[in-house]
């Protein structure tokens, strides 16, 4: 593939990346007081929370497996018909009357469950089930990269999500503040999924074609017919359907899952815990915490896209991997405090430091993963994220709840924990 036409790929991928998070981020302010009207309480939350993750980590690998078997565009559309599904009974269940299909059940405690409220946990583990479009872009991505590009391109999908993040709470502030409630915020997430459906369909070009049905020949060089060309190890077994366990077999693969696990379970105990800390703590307002986000992703989005172009000029992406992840673990000790400088110096710590490690992590991931393997890789990858979301997002409110700030510290050890790790990627290189 050729870098012109690398370029002209990447674009329709970024903004199927942009829609797709836009969608989702959309519902977050409002998907607690949802939960609340139908009658559940705090616990069917984190339930409802932790159902995405959950079904993920079922579907993320197959998936994933399938976009290295049938191409990734195919898989990739699945994905987000599966979205559209979702967002299609999420949206029939709030207009559904809850006081008529209501029912009792005794869990942690009496209250009552309306029926409207089970159709969302529905909805929410269809999207999940299919919801391996994220590892399938990555994959994409990996497929369109060269060895240079790899990092940068990271680096601009990384800018597509955070830009999504901004927009998708703002948006949902302003429709979520009529008369229709979450009506039209859910609405409009139900048409962006289709809207990326039709990019998929119109402007996504198949990076991977089947291996059913296409057997590449690879162009003859000097350097081939002697031998002596470097390239991911193949054989006639190469046109056989991949399978899960042979992820495990890829040099380093298992290490660098390890620090996938870690890193997201790091940044979920923070998401869980963080929500309350605002409002009980520093008594910030629901304004004030989106503010709060939509400064967070922006700078993030400038770290990602010049900051890291110009870093990558001078350091390896192994470095950036140990550097970044301690100026993360920094931050989340800044969080302990509830001075408003503390703070502020935490948001530009928590930019700084992801904005550096994660697009580097993710390139390294995806160098290691080889051609074959990739999609495979990619979804495993969103199983192990998924799984330590389901732990993050479970047990962070409940250490917020027991030790209070101190649960920032817990996210920082397991950061710190990354950092000293890290220093096995140099040795890996």
């Amino acid at each position: 593939m050729t870098s012109s036409t690398k370029q002209l790929t990447l674009f329709p991928l970024l903004l199927v990346n942009f829609v797709g998070t836009l969608g989702f981020s959309i519902v977050l302010p409002f998907l607690v007081f949802v939960v609340m009207k139908f009658g559940g309480n705090a616990i069917i939350y984190g339930l409802l929370a932790a159902t995405y993750p959950a079904f993920q980590l079922i579907g993320a690998p197959i998936l994933g497996k399938w976009s290295d078997t049938y191409g990734r565009k195919k898989v990739l559309l699945l994905s987000n018909v599966g979205t559209t599904v979702g967002w299609i009974i999420f949206l029939f269940a709030l207009i559904l009357p809850s006081e008529k299909s209501s029912i009792s059940i005794t869990l942690f405690g009496p209250f009552i469950v309306a029926l409207p409220l089970l159709l969302i946990f529905v909805a929410r583990a269809i999207d999940g089930i299919t919801g391996g479009n994220i590892s399938i872009a990555n994959a994409y991505l990996a497929d369109i990269s060269s060895d240079s590009t790899r990092s940068r391109n990271f680096g601009k999908m990384a800018i597509s999500s955070n830009l999504g993040f901004i927009l998708g709470p703002a948006l949902a502030g302003i429709l979520g503040g009529t008369i229709y409630g979450a009506i039209l915020p859910v609405l409009a997430a139900l048409i962006l999924s289709m809207v990326t459906i039709l990019v998929i369909v119109l402007l996504l070009k198949e990076s991977k074609p089947s291996s059913n049905e296409i057997l590449v020949t690879e162009a003859t060089t000097v350097r081939k017919v002697f031998s002596q060309e470097c390239r991911d190890c193949t054989s006639a077994a190469d046109t056989t359907k991949p399978k899960l366990r042979d992820v495990f077999k890829l040099d380093h693969i298992s290490f660098l899952l390890v620090l996938y696990f870690l890193i997201f379970l790091g940044f979920n105990i923070y998401y869980a815990a963080f929500p309350t800390h605002a409002a009980k703590d520093l008594k910030w307002s629901v304004t004030q915490l989106g503010i709060f986000y939509a400064v967070l992703s922006g700078v993030m989005a400038l770290v990602q896209g010049p900051v890291l172009r110009k870093a990558l000029k001078r350091f390896s992406e192994e470095k950036l991997v140990i550097i970044g992840s301690i100026i993360l673990g920094i931050n989340f000790v800044l969080f302990v405090s509830n001075n408003i400088v503390s703070v502020s110096l935490a948001l530009l710590f928590f930019a700084v430091g992801n904005g550096l490690m994660w697009p580097s992590f993710m390139s390294i991931l995806s160098r290691h993963a080889g051609s074959k393997l990739q999609g495979a890789v990619q979804g495993m990858s969103g199983s192990f994220g998924g799984l330590a979301s389901i732990i993050g997002l479970t047990i962070g409110g409940l250490l917020y709840n027991t030790i209070g700030n101190a649960a920032f510290l817990i996210s920082a050890g397991v950061i710190f924990a990354v950092f000293g790790m890290s220093f096995r990627l140099l040795k890996i290189k």
